[in-house]
């Protein structure tokens, strides 16, 4: 990604962040730590349990020697986190660097090469909230922090027989009928929400339909479709265009079509 955006961005100095990361406070302080220090990249770092599942750094002190993408045994608790501050000789690292095991050109390989032929490499921590989304658990907390901070707004249509409380957005073209709904929570763009209840840190999407059902903490995208469920959707994340109803053949079975790295708990 970032050697393909060479002929846009010449010979500037750029800030590459990662969609899938969040962080609270914004990077103001990192352009300018990376500007001060006339380096040729300036990391952020953060803490984290898990830092194999990251590119990860070795420290000397505060100098970073060496940098090594989601090792078995990493050398420190620091996780190098999606928002990246350049000049313009990482097109040169990127151009020496070899695909990884993975077929990929590894962006800590890039590092790794600067770090080799004398760049100068800098680093801030991270000590607020972050989080990159690639977990489950991780969406759910960064759609957490997205609804708590939305101010509340009814675009679309709620009838007489609805509750709505707390932070709740409601979209335009979308229905609620005969439901509750508690905040923080947002319904989409022309979803349709009947005879259900909706609770707190849940997103539903656009197009999406709710019927005679319960879901909280949850993320239920665009044209999902939940009907008649009994049991109440909690800490789930629903892909678009998925159904989960309830059969009315016989024998009653579960029937599943499950994706890849898919969860499923069965009651």
């Amino acid at each position: 990604m970032v050697k393909i955006s060479r002929p846009f961005i010449g010979n500037d100095s750029f800030l590459f962040y990662l969609g899938d990361n969040m962080v609270v406070g914004g990077v103001d302080r990192f352009v300018r730590a990376f500007e001060a220090s006339k380096a040729s990249c300036h990391l952020t770092l953060a803490r984290v349990k898990d830092p194999e599942r990251f590119g990860v750094p070795e420290l000397d002190g505060n100098r970073i020697v060496s940098i090594e993408e989601k090792p078995r045994k990493p050398k420190s608790r620091y996780a190098v986190t999606g928002i990246y501050l350049y000049d313009s000789r990482i097109f040169e690292a990127c151009d020496a660097i070899k695909p990884s095991a993975r077929g990929e050109l590894e962006i800590s390989d890039a590092h790794q090469w600067l770090l080799d032929h004398g760049a100068r490499v800098e680093w801030s921590e991270i000590t607020g909230w972050w989080k990159d989304t690639g977990k489950p658990e991780d969406l759910l907390a960064a759609n957490r922090l997205v609804l708590e901070n939305q101010e509340p707004r009814i675009s679309g249509e709620v009838d007489a027989q609805s509750e709505i409380e707390g932070r709740v957005v409601i979209e335009e073209g979308a229905r609620v009928v005969a439901s509750r709904i508690r905040g923080p929570a947002i319904v989409g763009k022309n979803a349709v929400v009947t005879e259900s209840y909706i609770g707190p840190y849940t997103s539903i999407g656009a197009e999406a339909r709710v019927t005679r059902s319960e879901v909280e903490h949850s993320i239920v995208l665009e044209r999902c479709r939940i009907d008649d469920v009994g049991v109440r959707i909690e800490s789930s994340i629903l892909g678009t265009g998925v159904e989960v109803v309830r059969s009315r053949e016989k024998p009653r079975t579960h029937r599943f079509f499950v994706g890849d790295q898919s969860r499923i708990e069965v009651v």
